[in-house]
Order: structure tokens, then C-alpha cells, then sequence
């Protein structure tokens, strides 16, 4: 299972800046399992942002989204209702985010951030890799993710070491950050790459002193 916590509303809150309708995709896979996804969750979303003005145009639970075919084919039914909608607010790890991103022609925001507790963490259904950085950016990067699309890992923007849109650390690997580029352009929010991404926090990585004492962590240290 991949471990993941909720971000604060308040920063969901700010991400969702400008942005009045939005539609709630959540994964029935592993946020479910740690409690971070759900019918809960997306009830305690969505009283939260319309309170704060927000429309939320629909939800939907999709077993995994992290698997492309699965995502589009249970999509269909909601496509009027994504395509009124300003953005995507998506209850997934990384992987869901990255999945959401490239199916949905919207901003996919990441409701989570993805952590590491350590050993196999759940299998990469396609070619999105998630870094389990704890913060995650994908919604300043169109879904795509630096860590993972760029080999330097950089944040802000790409560097100079690009070639006809390949990275030089490998010939026949694209430039992540040209990839991030195309992406933001076909959904119209290139003004993303004007924001800074503040430096990783490495300390986010792992799972905090009262997560690493549940049964999350390890299935023998509660009695369920």
C-alpha cells in the first residue's frame, strides 16, 4: 500500500485560488486504506470548500487511479460535469495525480501528499513513478513530476542541458521539464510556470512519530 496524508485545507484552499467549480476524483485503493480517502473524506471536502463559495460540480470513487484504462472508461458517464468544472481535486497518491493529469485535459490538484514508510510501497500500474516527497507539486507542473520526469530533479524550470527536447544525461529520455511545458500549454496554464516551488523538505518523506505507531505502519503494532 502506498501511505498518504491529507494536505491542510487551507493549502488545498490556496491551490484552489481563482477557481470556483471544481470536481472531486477519488481513488478506492489505497487512500481508502489509510483513511485519507472515501465517502468521508470527500463529504468533509466538499462542506469545506463551499463554505468557501466552491460549486462542486460532482465525484466520483474509482477503484484505482492509477490505471489508465480503468480511469477512462469510468470517466465517461462524467465528462459534462468535468468539463464545466475549473479543476480536478484528486484524493490519490502521486501516481493517481500523475494518471488523473494525463487523461483529464484539466489541472488535477493533489488533495495528499505521498510518504515513504519504507520498503515495497504497491505496483507502478504504467510509466508515472512517484518520488514520495511528501509535498507534492503536481498541480504547479501539470500533473507531470519533476522528481521523477527530470533525472537533476529540478524544481524551478529546467536547465540548459537539453537537446532537440531529449535530456543530456540520456540521449532517448525526454526533457522532463520541456514535457511539463507542453502540458501546461494544452491546458492553458503556462502562467504556472511563473510561481516558485519553495526547496524540498526532505523531513516530509516519512511518516510522522504518531503515524509510525499505528497499524499503518506496521499491521502488529494495533489491535484492529
Amino acid at each position: 500500500m502506498i501511505l498518504t496524508e491529507q494536505k491542510p485545507i487551507e493549502e488545498i484552499l490556496e491551490r484552489l485560488n481563482g477557481e470556483n467549480k471544481i470536481f472531486i476524483l477519488n481513488c478506492g485503493g489505497c487512500p481508502e486504506g489509510a483513511d485519507t480517502g472515501g465517502i468521508k473524506v470527500i463529504n468533509y471536502l466538499k462542506e469545506e470548500l463551499e463554505k468557501k463559495g466552491k460549486k462542486i460540480t460532482g465525484s466520483v470513487s474509482i477503484d484505482f487511479l492509477c490505471q489508465k484504462a480503468l480511469l477512462r472508461s469510468r470517466l465517461r458517464t462524467r465528462k459534462k460535469e468535468i468539463e464545466e468544472s475549473d479543476s480536478i481535486l484528486v484524493l490519490s497518491c502521486g501516481l493517481g495525480v500523475q494518471t488523473s493529469a494525463a487523461v483529464i485535459s484539466k489541472i488535477c490538484h493533489p488533495a495528499l501528499n505521498t510518504i515513504t514508510f519504507g520498503g515495497i510501497t504497491g505496483m507502478w500500474q504504467g510509466t508515472e513513478r512517484c518520488a514520495t516527497c511528501g509535498d507534492c507539486v503536481l498541480d504547479y507542473t501539470g500533473g507531470i513530476c519533476p522528481y521523477t520526469a527530470c533525472p537533476k530533479e529540478l524544481l524551478n524550470l529546467g536547465c540548459a542541458g537539453q537537446s532537440n527536447g531529449k535530456c543530456e544525461t540520456d540521449p532517448e529520455r525526454d526533457c522532463g521539464w520541456e514535457l511539463i511545458y507542453y502540458r501546461l500549454k494544452s491546458i492553458g496554464q503556462l502562467d504556472k510556470l511563473k510561481e516558485f516551488i519553495p526547496p524540498r523538505d526532505y523531513s516530509k518523506m516519512l511518516p510522522s512519530a504518531k503515524l509510525r505507531k499505528t497499524n499503518l505502519w506496521a499491521l502488529d503494532e494495533e489491535v484492529v
